[in-house]
């Protein structure tokens, strides 16, 4: 008996945008997680995978080396037979799928098959890269109309498909894609059809991306321009009187550190606010865990101690981390926030104490400093003799809290709630930036980090990668772990938080 065919699946196909991954539509990323296949472009911004799920199918359909890794035909035939294995397929496509997307060549081929689709637009690259240029396509004092237009045609074409003459004086703003190999036969078709030569023109390389750049020039001399600069692909190029206003509306490359590459070294679990603050200053963030945070080998120790919280007088926290363990042990061991019951909370810092917060506990106790010295101290100021602390710490965390509360007269255990390892490499990503010379900056937060990197890559080599980059150092306890490896320490703020440092970097590179 044959078995009955599986239902269709359906295609989802999604405008990426054109670079900057928090330009995705909400729905867009929606789609995405609900994939079993997703395939994309170069163009789309790979971070956008990180919203599929992690046994979600990938296949890259974009360009290898410059040339298209599938051609459309194959495109569409992987689409439809993925469909009809019953699976959800995602089409990641960079920009919008109808502008100059063969968004809709794709749509026939389903359509063709009886597939089912959705399309979820995108921002398209000449709205996007325009706008982070400071250009806008229309301007009531400038032009009342904007015009897209291929200029992908080749230069032995006999005919064009382009109405020149009407293009030329009829359009107020021109936006040309993929048109850099043709720009002297773009700009000539322009002049010789009535286009004045003094028009401004400016082409805009990976636009909204970090690395974005912009060259200004005319329509008499931008060709030159760009072939001097050795301006290439990917570019869109915008043509009219509006690229004026980017003298004064420029701003996503009139942030502070835009064209700065700096180099984070958190754990994965850690990196995104620090790298969200220097993201929004406009440095490009190259993200080197080299610390990976994981749960101890065994448990027995940390519910012993959960299960004895009565008999505790205080919890001690001393990272954020520390605070995320205990609590998701305390979950699966069935319990919440009330099992604390009269135990009071000392927490070592500002962070310490926000994470606290998310499970609804406001620390008893806060130190000014925000060391693990300073913790002692608050406590010295106390009547703690003959008291209980339940310290959940992590499996690398030194004796000084537990001994300096014991001098106090205080008990106190110290299970291992976390366990912080070593990853076996830097991502290649990484180290081909610093090999390059890519990144201007490198970041750590913690003395561990940078052990960690040196033992990864090898304290020499390690020099060796970092000469002329500057170092940004959290507080002393990590300055002083840099000097010992022979690093000269850069950047060091004066309150040892992820926002002071931002600001001091900031500073640094403001002042050099």
């Amino acid at each position: 008996m044959n078995s009955k065919p599986r239902k269709n699946g359906h295609v989802y196909l999604i405008g990426a945008g054109p670079g900057d991954p928090g330009l995705i539509t909400v729905r867009g990323q929606e789609c995405i997680g609900l994939a079993d296949v997703i395939m994309y472009d170069y163009l789309a911004s790979s971070s956008l995978l990180e919203h599929a799920r992690q046994d979600v199918e990938l296949i890259y359909a974009g360009k290898v080396g410059g040339a298209h890794n599938r051609e459309q035909s194959q495109i569409n035939e992987m689409l439809v037979e993925k469909a009809r294995q019953g699976k959800i397929v995602a089409r990641l496509k960079g920009g919008d799928p109808f502008i100059f997307g063969r968004g809709g060549e794709e749509c026939e081929a389903l359509v063709e098959a009886g597939i089912p689709f959705e399309v979820v637009p995108g921002v398209t690259a000449g709205i996007g890269a325009a706008a982070y240029a400071g250009i806008p396509l229309t301007h009531r004092d400038y032009t009342a109309s904007v015009a897209f237009v291929t200029g992908h045609e080749s230069p032995g074409k006999e005919v064009s498909a382009i109405d020149w003459e009407k293009l030329s004086v009829g359009s107020g703003t021109l936006v040309f894609y993929m048109g850099m190999k043709n720009l002297p036969q773009i700009t000539a078709n322009l002049l010789d059809n009535g286009r004045a030569p003094e028009t401004p023109v400016a082409l805009i390389r990976w636009g909204t991306r970090p690395e974005q750049e912009v060259l200004e020039g005319t329509l008499s001399d931008i060709g030159d321009k760009a072939r001097k600069a050795g301006f290439k692909a990917p570019a869109i190029t915008v043509v009219g009187e509006v690229v004026r206003l980017r003298d004064r509306l420029s701003w996503f490359d009139s942030r502070p550190l835009f064209g700065k590459g700096i180099m984070v070294t958190r754990s994965s679990g850690q990196a995104g606010p620090f790298a969200g603050l220097l993201r929004d200053r406009g440095a490009r963030v190259y993200h080197c865990p080299t610390i990976e945070i994981i749960p101890p080998e065994c448990f027995n120790d940390l519910d012993r101690d959960i299960r004895s919280l009565p008999e505790f007088d205080w919890v001690v926290f001393t990272s954020a981390n520390g605070v995320g363990f205990f609590f998701d042990r305390l979950s699966a061991l069935g319990l919440d926030s009330r099992a604390l019951g009269s135990c009071r909370v000392a927490a070592v810092g500002p962070k310490t104490a926000e994470k606290l917060a998310c499970f609804g506990i406001r620390p008893d106790l806060l130190p000014c400093g925000y060391h693990v010295e300073g913790l002692v101290e608050a406590f010295g100021r106390k009547v703690v003799s003959g008291m209980r602390a339940l310290y959940p710490k992590g499996d690398r965390a030194g004796d000084a809290l537990a001994q300096g509360l014991g001098k106090l007269g205080m008990e106190v255990s110290a299970p291992v709630s976390y366990r912080s390892v070593t990853p076996e490499s830097i991502p290649g990503e990484v180290l081909d930036a610093l090999e390059e010379r890519r990144i201007n900056c490198v970041t750590f937060t913690s003395s561990s980090a940078v052990a960690n990197l040196a033992a990864v890559v090898g304290e020499n080599h390690l020099i060796h990668l970092l000469k002329g980059v500057e170092v940004a150092s959290i507080g002393p306890v990590t300055s002083a772990a840099c000097r010992d490896l022979g690093l000269q320490v850069n950047v060091e703020p004066r309150v040892p938080t992820v926002e002071a440092l931002t600001e001091a970097i900031v500073s640094h590179f403001k002042a050099a």
